[in-house]
């Protein structure tokens, strides 16, 4: 069996570290990963690393002919709802036009292309979501993506675009957070903390997105999935989840509403999606909020104890 030939975008991000941790547990695959700055990630070796803005195209293809990846993940993006408003232009340049290359590029070079896409496709009227239910972004980073999924799927390239929510957990960068962690260290520092009570989510855990993009990879899946866990939650109710799995002050934690922070129109109201499809082709398998508490802890010590080395 040929060699997987796995090119990662975005490896500084947050999922893209997650990826480069899974891919390189697989001695069969080979690795390229690209980033717009310095490599960030303290595992920085048994891998190649090129330093790329995926904006510089030539740069993009010059990369992809001299690697020759059998697949590529577009994990890169400007994610930034209010960047994306305030600078249309980058948004377009970095969400849109690179993923239109790139799949262009995969349909002539016959290689498969795995692309992240998110919830913000959808208005949050209707939630949970199947992956056939009508788009309609209220925002330019979710049209954005909705634009790259249609330019990848229009591109007749070999492609899985996969949606996902919210996404938390542990990375070997300290200085990424996410809803989780963030919440964790206020309420273990003793800080009153406010989250949004009337918006609804169902969060992603890093660690199944990653399994999921290697479930793509593995199957050479073909179309949207959609992948998050299988529960709704209030973003308030996460953050309460969060104390009671580390046994933090509840009463620590406020509500505050979409409208007070400004994001009453700018942000679906209700997401959360339909997993059966994700669940029967490729083989995924949520994993329940407080059971990925368990194993991001085992991960925090983990990390603590390769610190001490």
């Amino acid at each position: 069996m040929d060699k997987k030939r796995i090119l990662v975008t975005g490896s500084n991000g947050f999922l893209g570290h997650k990826l480069t941790e899974y891919i390189l547990q697989h001695p069969d695959y080979d690795l390229c990963c690209t980033s717009a700055s310095i490599n960030r990630n303290p595992q920085d070796t048994g891998y190649r690393f090129e330093q790329l803005n995926l904006v510089d195209l030539k740069g993009l293809a010059s990369l992809v002919e001299d690697f020759k990846p059998s697949h590529i993940i577009h994990s890169a993006a400007l994610s930034s709802v209010e960047v994306c408003e305030n600078d249309p232009e980058l948004c377009q340049a970095v969400n849109v036009r690179s993923a239109a290359f790139l799949a262009e590029l995969c349909k002539e070079q016959n290689i498969h292309l795995t692309f992240l896409s998110t919830d913000f496709v959808f208005d949050g009227q209707e939630g949970p979501y199947s992956e056939d239910a009508t788009c309609n972004p209220i925002n330019a980073y979710g049209q954005s993506k909705l634009d790259a999924e249609q330019a990848i799927l229009s591109s007749g390239c070999s492609a899985a675009i996969l949606r996902t929510i919210l996404v938390y957990g542990v990375i070997a960068d300290k200085k990424r957070s996410n809803l989780v962690l963030w919440a964790k260290n206020k309420l273990e520092a003793g800080e009153a903390i406010k989250a949004v009570s009337d918006q609804w989510r169902m969060p992603t855990w890093v660690d199944d997105l990653a399994n999921a993009c290697l479930l793509a990879i593995k199957q050479d899946a073909k179309g949207i999935y959609h992948i998050s866990s299988d529960t709704l939650y209030s973003v308030k109710e996460v953050v309460e989840q969060v104390a009671d799995f580390w046994n933090l002050d509840k009463s620590l934690v406020g509500s505050v509403s979409a409208a007070e922070i400004g994001q009453a129109t700018n942000r679906p109201r209700k997401t959360g999606f339909i997993l059966n499809k994700a669940i029967r082709e490729l083989g995924y398998r949520p994993t329940p909020l407080n059971e990925s508490f368990e194993r991001i802890e085992q991960q925090i010590k983990e990390l603590e104890k390769r610190d001490e080395r």
